[in-house]
């Protein structure tokens, strides 16, 4: 069975981040997470993290389409 919850330290190893930068985007509203226990841990729900993913692919395209690499060399 796929796990349907990550921590942030696991969301951190994904995202090639760290532990502090997975908090800030929870805690920005950026990255959708859920707070549960006692001692308020964070989780985020594997489809979430995989929107977020899909997003920040989606602002990069746009990004480079408004941006075009000039790419011209002068000989």
């Amino acid at each position: 069975m796929t796990q349907r919850f990550l921590q942030l330290a696991e969301v951190s190893e994904v995202l090639n981040i760290s532990a502090a930068q997975a908090y800030a985007l929870v805690r920005s509203g950026e990255l959708p997470a859920i707070k549960i226990g006692g001692r308020g841990q964070w989780r985020v729900e594997a489809t979430e993290l995989e929107a977020y993913i899909q997003r920040m692919y989606a602002e990069t395209r746009s990004f480079v389409e408004a941006h075009p690499f000039g790419g011209s060399v002068e000989d």
